[in-house]
């Protein structure tokens, strides 16, 4: 081969390898897309970390049903909810020194409340995440998009699975949190999902309302 048809074919051959680079970051880009919806709503005045700072909780631990002599479950380390694309290990929650639920320090991820259950044991294993910040929607954008049916999936330390179906997705303005409803003791295990929703108050900084899904572990 000529010296000329050498240097074509190492320039056709760096093209190639460029295209390919391209595609692969586009390809990247386009499944972080997908993981936290289309549609991208940003708030230039909205902090990071204060969607769920106003959340109600109740006072210490949630009570849970009396034991029925089930074997303790592992704790939770990631959440898959496939009809809006979410997946996302699991960060530990506590409660803030005001009494608050203590919220996720990235919106990239979601929270268990380790004052409740472990999803898959007796009573209401709560989970929460932030809805949006100022760069763009949060892991649980999409969470009020859940319907009746969906199927949400706990992944354990211990590597079993608890698969839960949502029962109901309901809207709360702050000021009428139903804190027993959300937080107080069921007889089998559940599993609550919270963000923020409704109106943005732009003088507050905060939404107005919280969405709440409920769901029970699947047989």
């Amino acid at each position: 081969m000529s010296g000329g048809g050498r240097h074509a074919r190492r320039r056709g051959m760096s093209a190639g390898r460029r295209t390919a680079a391209l595609l692969v970051t586009a390809g990247l880009v386009a499944t972080g897309a997908g993981a936290v919806g289309l549609a991208l709503t940003r708030h230039p005045d909205f902090p990071q970390a204060v969607a769920l700072q106003a959340l109600p909780v109740p006072t210490g631990p949630i009570e849970a049903a009396p034991a029925t002599g089930a074997p303790a479950v592992a704790e939770p380390v990631s959440l898959v909810i496939p009809s809006i694309g979410v997946t996302t290990s699991l960060v530990h929650l506590g409660l803030t020194s005001s009494g608050a639920l203590q919220v996720p320090s990235s919106t990239t991820v979601a929270g268990w409340y380790t004052g409740s259950p472990r999803p898959g044991a007796v009573g209401s294993a709560v989970i929460a995440g932030h809805i949006d910040s100022v760069i763009g929607p949060g892991i649980f954008y999409r969470l009020s998009q859940l319907q009746r049916g969906d199927r949400v999936y706990v992944r354990r330390a211990d590597g079993t699975l608890a698969a839960f179906e949502v029962t109901q997705v309901q809207s709360y303005a702050k000021d009428d949190f139903p804190t027993s409803a959300v937080y107080g003791p069921v007889p089998d295990p559940e599993l609550r999902l919270i963000t923020c929703g409704g109106t943005f108050d732009y003088s507050t900084r905060s939404y107005l309302s919280n969405t709440v899904v409920y769901a029970a572990e699947t047989g």
